[in-house]
């Protein structure tokens, strides 16, 4: 994800993915937004990645917000 979709501002975002998301559902977020993405700038990635993410969350009933 830092590689390919970091657009400088989601490294904690994607921190609280890996801790909160199951292995499979991250492989396949990524693979979705790989597949939507094409041709898009670094800052598009990230917002496909974000949207994915955030409806798995959803429908999983995750919380992804960082607790300080």
């Amino acid at each position: 994800m830092l590689a390919e979709f970091n657009e400088g501002r989601s490294k904690s975002f994607y921190c609280i993915l890996a801790t909160v998301m199951d292995i499979q559902e991250i492989t396949q977020a990524i693979a979705q937004a790989r597949d939507e993405s094409v041709g898009k700038d670094i800052s598009g990635k990230s917002k496909t990645l974000h949207l994915i993410t955030n409806k798995i969350a959803e429908e999983r009933k995750y919380n992804l917000k960082l607790r300080k």
